[in-house]
């Protein structure tokens, strides 16, 4: 939408952008770390990552487009996969719930290395897809708002630590998975 309006426009309403976006970070970012149902942390932590992307948008610097072009790319990629993955594990278990699960690594090792790479590319870790937009966005945040940095970061660390709590919950310890009857 941004070709539709002027450039005075953009710079007057850019500073309520940017504030409703770094509080749409923060509040993706403390929801997802909330949620026990694996799909709702999926969908809010995605909440997080375009809110990041349209800060990208908003500093109105050629870096901020492209980078969340590329992020907007990349998270559709890795949100896609990880809500298959937990998709399967729905369908196998009959539930979505993270209480349920434990110890998947020793028990499906090729499900959980996707889950792991999945889940890592979506928080954009080194070497993923996910990791060079991300750093995009953040140097033209730098570069053209650098009050917001702070505050931005705080988000995206919110998303992150969801999505580890996530993994290390159902990867790691000892074997735990309930079966729920379906009704």
């Amino acid at each position: 939408m941004l070709p539709l309006f002027t450039v005075q426009t953009h710079l007057f309403f850019r500073p309520l952008a940017l504030f409703i976006c770094v509080v749409g970070t923060i509040y993706g970012g403390l929801c997802a770390l909330r949620q026990i149902d694996m799909k709702r942390q999926i969908a809010f932590s995605s909440i997080s990552h375009m809110s990041f992307a349209t800060i990208g948008i908003f500093t109105l610097t050629e870096a901020g487009v492209k980078g969340s072009i590329y992020l907007m790319l990349s998270h559709g990629l890795t949100s896609a996969a990880l809500f298959y993955l937990v998709g399967v594990l729905s369908d196998r278990y009959h539930t979505r719930s993270i209480i349920a699960f434990s110890g998947l690594l020793s028990s499906m090792p090729v499900f959980s290395f996707f889950l792991l790479f999945m889940s890592l590319a979506n928080v954009g870790f080194p070497g993923t897809s996910g990791f060079l937009p991300e750093l995009i966005v953040l140097v033209s945040v730098v570069s053209a708002t650098s009050t917001l940095l702070l505050p931005t970061l705080l988000g995206m660390f919110f998303t992150t630590v969801s999505t580890l709590v996530l993994l290390l919950r159902a990867l790691f310890g000892h074997t735990k998975i309930f079966y729920f009857k379906s009704s």
